[in-house]
């Protein structure tokens, strides 16, 4: 799309993915081996190729984001070129991918994390999220070595998260989330020039949710690496 060479992973991307990769090998070797009778490694196996294959997903839609992103210098659409417009249009697409996605991905997350650690949360809410497993096992002190960290994550990036799922509630239940900023300023001076949301605000919004999922991932994989690892065949 930008004319580059495909993206190497570095740093706690880099890690997330090898701690994943990792993970769904000691799951095949298992179940090759013939310790999978009830069928839940072959199941968590699934998922963790499923969950990287989002991890992609989001992480180049966030890239598309801020490339186009970078692109528009107008502070209204009225002042855009043809060209410019088309940049701003591109972004949209791609941010709004994003945001939902992270939302998407940290619930299938928590479909793994429910039933790995066995927490039974669906006894609490039968249509949970991420955040409700993660209540969960606060609330229980389950896998404090864990949980904890996951929390710190969490409140680490929680006013930026709130942001993004109140952009997300008003794209899935209301409204294009872009124009939302422009009913606002509608309400407020109706027939002025209608100026552009916020994208430098918003970019560093997706950066944060970005960065909840890989952290998230990376603590999820690592502790279930070392947990199978002492697991008895």
């Amino acid at each position: 799309m930008f004319d580059e060479p495909e993206r190497k992973a570095e740093g706690q991307l880099a890690d997330a993915i090898r701690l994943m990769n990792q993970f769904a090998a000691m799951l095949q070797s298992r179940v090759e081996a013939g310790q999978d009778t009830d069928h839940k490694l072959r199941t968590y196996e699934i998922w963790t190729k499923g969950l990287l294959a989002s991890l992609n997903e989001l992480e180049q839609s966030c890239y598309a984001a801020n490339r186009y992103r970078e692109r528009v210098q107008a502070v209204s659409v009225s002042q855009m070129s043809e060209e410019e417009l088309l940049d701003y249009r591109r972004y949209v697409y791609f941010d709004k991918n994003a945001f939902i996605r992270v939302f998407s991905l940290m619930d299938k997350l928590s479909i793994l994390l429910n039933d790995m650690l066995e927490m039974k949360t669906e006894r609490i809410k039968p249509h949970f999220s991420y955040f409700t497993v993660l209540r969960n096992m606060r609330e229980k002190n389950a896998h404090p070595g864990l949980t904890w960290k996951l929390n710190d994550v969490k409140e680490k990036n929680k006013e930026a998260m709130n942001r993004l799922r109140k952009r997300r509630n008003v794209e899935v239940h209301y409204m294009n989330s872009e124009m939302q900023d422009d009913l606002v300023q509608s309400h407020k001076d109706y027939g002025e020039e209608v100026r552009l949301e916020n994208i430098a605000s918003q970019a560093s919004d997706l950066g944060q949710g970005l960065e909840l999922v890989v952290d998230s991932l990376s603590l999820t994989f690592q502790y279930a690496c070392e947990k199978l690892q002492t697991r008895k065949a």
